[in-house]
């Protein structure tokens, strides 16, 4: 589990860019209220904010509300990165070969609320990391997942050269399910298995444009590159 929140957790310092309305995907067909296109199936901008809505309402009865859901302001790019990140591991499970069974889940989330000592602190520690209650058994699942595709690989998490092995394992499965993100979000990159910001080229030759004028203002004569 401590990994797994860790990646959440640094996860939720990412810059929100502004709202685009449409997802635009290859063959430039719009897919008005999208998300994300995952192995051709679509995430849904109102599945984004269910989830993020949910660890709203469990942050708000959190000792110190104000200040947890300010800390963590970044919450609908954090969740669309945490299902994204899912959907590659679950495709990196199946081209590996394994699987978790409902029991092997139910054994772990108990070992996890042995550790934090009670499902109400385990439940409060992950909901300060951008995870609801009901999204914990979801986190479970991928934790083994992830663990297991791990050991298919013969790579230990626990060291650099296989959390490497495991990165390009993912990477691969990233790449499969051509991945692409609604801009308001950033884009997807494979090798990184994650979120990164996305500079429109509008913005650009805005940046350009007003470049442009000021120095035509202060006299300054222009190139054409």
């Amino acid at each position: 589990m401590h990994r797994r929140n860790r990646r959440t957790a640094l996860l939720l310092s990412a810059g929100l860019l502004a709202a685009v309305p449409v997802l635009t995907a290859c063959g430039n067909q719009a897919h008005p209220g999208a998300a994300a296109l995952v192995g051709g199936e679509r995430i849904d901008v109102s599945s984004v904010q269910n989830q993020v809505k949910d660890v709203r309402a469990a942050q708000a009865k959190a000792p110190q509300a104000a200040q947890l859901i300010s800390s963590t302001g970044q919450m609908n790019r954090a969740k669309l990165h945490s299902m994204l990140f899912g959907r590659v591991v679950e495709r990196a499970a199946a081209d590996a070969g394994v699987e978790v069974s409902r029991k092997e889940i139910q054994q772990a989330r108990a070992a996890a609320v042995q550790q934090a000592q009670g499902e109400e602190k385990l439940a409060q520690m992950l909901v300060q990391r951008g995870i609801a209650p009901d999204q914990i058994e979801q986190a479970v699942r991928e934790e083994i997942l992830l663990n297991k595709v791990a050991a298919a690989n013969q790579a230990n998490l626990a060291t650099p050269g296989g959390q490497a092995k495991v990165t390009q394992v993912l990477a691969k499965a990233s790449k499969a399910l051509k991945i692409t993100v609604n801009p308001r979000y950033g884009t997807w990159d494979n090798e990184k298995i994650g979120l990164a910001d996305r500079r429109a080229p509008w913005i650009t030759q805005k940046t350009k444009d007003a470049e442009a004028q000021a120095a035509e203002q202060a006299g300054v004569p222009q190139t054409t590159p």
